[in-house]
């Protein structure tokens, strides 16, 4: 792994432990025993890092998105809840809530890549739960674009509200939301 995506890759540890606010150049290069000079080399500020970071998630999303694009809804949806099996099985929380939290005191430049990151989760979410309605895999009263918004808000809540409760409470969430979607017999 190059420097620069050890930083990118330690980045996104600390702000989803920590925060963006809560972190510097200064934390990264202690991390690494690296020079913070070293960091500025690659990213000459700590927006444009941040911005790094989204677009490691976006292209990795994408990713995501195209392996799954032949796969039927059922395995998208479950696809997409894989993402925060991972970020609980880490004990963090998901970039965009941690981020979130932080969106009124970062650079606009980087507001708008979360933007463009959180809307691209979003659309993903949407078309799944649009397809898997339409071929009815899917049972679900709200629209499309309603209803992604309640399974990603419900995951992006359970990844942190199960820190402070028990990892029993993040499976309940995630097989409620799951078998909310399902039709009776075809979990």
């Amino acid at each position: 792994m190059s420097t620069r995506e050890q930083i990118i890759e330690l980045t996104d540890e600390l702000i989803r432990d920590y925060g963006y606010n809560a972190i510097s150049f200064y934390h990264i290069a202690q991390k690494l025993k690296i020079k913070n000079a070293s960091i500025h080399y690659h990213f000459p500020t700590k927006t444009d890092l941040g911005i790094a970071l989204l677009e490691t998630h976006i292209q990795r999303l994408r990713q995501l998105i195209e392996s799954t694009k032949k796969k039927d809804s059922r395995v998208k949806i479950k696809a997409f809840l894989s993402i925060y099996d991972a970020i609980h099985a880490e004990g963090r929380v998901c970039l965009v809530g941690s981020l979130a939290t932080d969106i009124k005191t970062v650079e606009p430049k980087m507001a708008k890549a979360l933007k463009i990151f959180a809307n691209e989760i979003l659309e993903w979410v949407t078309a799944t739960l649009k397809e898997g309605k339409e071929n009815k895999t899917f049972t679900f009263s709200e629209a499309p674009r309603t209803k992604a918004l309640m399974i990603i808000s419900n995951m992006l809540a359970a990844v942190q509200l199960s820190r402070l409760t028990s990892d029993k409470d993040f499976q309940i969430i995630r097989e409620t939301v799951l078998s909310g979607l399902l039709k009776k017999g075809k979990v």
